[in-house]
């Protein structure tokens, strides 16, 4: 390239004269038109120039480069994770490689199929997430991604629910001459950290990566067929509320030292936190005075035939469930106490409330009424010869008809239940209460 001003020779694309220093024009990459350097735009076609690089290279090329070099550093980012306490689930099949080794594929899956979807119904039962189906069995997570503070005792209602579904499930294929199948099921409680792992164009698995995981799945192969084992953790969180048979220490693959495992029977007799404290015992209960007079005379009110319903509302620890048990505690002669309780995992069955307290009653009634029947049964028998020559009824059936009119026409109900407000029939004093706060 020549200089317009010395007329000195230079290299092609150089921008300065290597002998004057002055200012080289260059040609636009469009057209071929000389140009001053420095300019923006061609002054032949009006192409813009890129001020970072050569004019030769044009700028499209390099905005494409850096989209595609965006894009790859987008796919290659680490997913981000949260970390959290929750209860991690494993149920299996127990001798499925066995069952499936003497069976054609799709009897195979005839068998499996309908046990897998009864574990899973159970863990939706009570708002668990299933993470993933291992072919014979499954991994579940409660706790997250829909956060509760009772994630633990949910796990063991959904895996006693399995138990009983799947004890079902094994007399019906008992009944169809196939061999029944049983499961086993593992559960532990601790922290682990959640993420989304985008695994397929639109297509994102919720997984968590913890040693609590590994551990529920130890526990799962502990577990004797048709049980269900826990570690410690979980026990602590439960006791009361489940019953537990300590298993003793043992040794757990991966891990250093012996962990307690424990295996659960059934229901405890605790339902609410408030019994669990008044197991442990409560401190002194001051005030309230006021309330418990209000209470009292919806009471009497309600014993003279005008139904009442007493309503606490308040923020969630302001004490309603305690000022319900003290006045439960005073006691109530002559009135039937019902007592029970609203929660978020029965939402699926209608009546819930009202079926889970008169059941146990309504049963205990029965019991002692059909005790007492047949012991009337059994007195007028042995006296059939004093009731064929006597005209006057036998006194232990009297009594028997007065005992069942007395049971059914109780004076008053009291119905205490944590939820919303249900109506009763009139002349029943119904106590409920209701939460402002959604933890409640």
């Amino acid at each position: 390239m020549r200089c317009p001003s010395c007329n000195a020779e230079n290299l092609e694309r150089a921008k300065f004269c290597n002998e004057c220093g002055s200012a080289l024009p260059f040609a636009c990459s469009s057209c071929g038109a000389a140009n001053r350097l420095g300019s923006k735009f061609c002054s032949e076609c009006g192409a813009r120039f890129d001020q970072t690089a050569s004019p030769s290279v044009p700028k499209p090329a390099t905005v494409s480069l850096k989209r595609r070099i965006q894009v790859t550093a987008e796919e290659h980012e680490t997913p981000e994770g949260e970390r959290k306490t929750v209860t991690a689930l494993f149920a299996d099949i127990k001798g499925s490689t066995e069952l499936e080794q003497d069976l054609d594929p799709e009897e195979a899956r005839a068998i499996i199929d309908p046990a897998l979807k009864l574990m899973i119904d159970a863990v939706r039962r009570y708002d668990g997430y299933v993470v993933q189906s291992t072919g014979d069995g499954i991994f579940a997570m409660f706790g997250a991604p829909l956060a509760h503070e009772d994630h633990a005792q949910r796990a063991l209602y959904a895996a006693l629910r399995m138990l009983e579904e799947l004890r079902r499930y094994a007399a019906t294929l008992r009944e169809r001459g196939r061999a029944p199948i049983e499961i086993r099921v593992g559960v532990n409680t601790g922290e682990v950290v959640v993420r989304a792992i985008q695994t397929a164009e639109g297509h994102a698995e919720y997984t968590p990566v913890g040693h609590a995981t590994n551990l529920a799945s130890r526990m799962q192969l502990l577990a004797p067929a048709g049980s269900i084992a826990v570690t410690d953790s979980v026990r602590k969180l439960c006791e009361g509320y489940f019953m537990f048979s300590a298993l003793g220490p043992t040794r757990v693959k991966g891990v250093s030292e012996p962990v307690n495992v424990h295996e659960v029977t059934g229901l405890g007799p605790l339902r609410t936190r408030l019994q669990a404290s008044a197991r442990r015992g409560l401190s002194k209960f001051v005030g309230r005075e006021a309330e418990l007079a209000q209470m009292r005379r919806a009471l009497e009110l309600a014993k003279n035939g005008r139904g009442q319903i007493v309503a606490a509302v308040g923020e969630a620890g302001v004490g309603k469930s305690r000022l319900f048990f003290e006045f439960q505690a005073v006691g109530q002669p002559g009135c039937l106490v019902l007592e029970t309780l609203s929660v978020s995992h029965g939402k699926a069955s209608a009546y819930l409330p009202l079926i889970d307290s008169t059941s146990s009653k309504i049963i205990s009634q029965s019991l002692r009424m059909m005790t007492r029947a047949g012991a009337a049964r059994r007195s007028r028998e042995r006296s059939s010869s004093w009731i064929g020559r006597s005209k006057t009824p036998c006194p232990i059936s009297s009594h028997c008809s007065r005992w069942r009119r007395a049971t059914i026409r109780s004076p008053a109900w009291i119905l205490k239940s944590d939820g919303a407000a249900r109506s009763t029939p009139s002349s029943v004093c119904c106590c409920t209460k209701a939460s402002t706060s959604r933890s409640s």
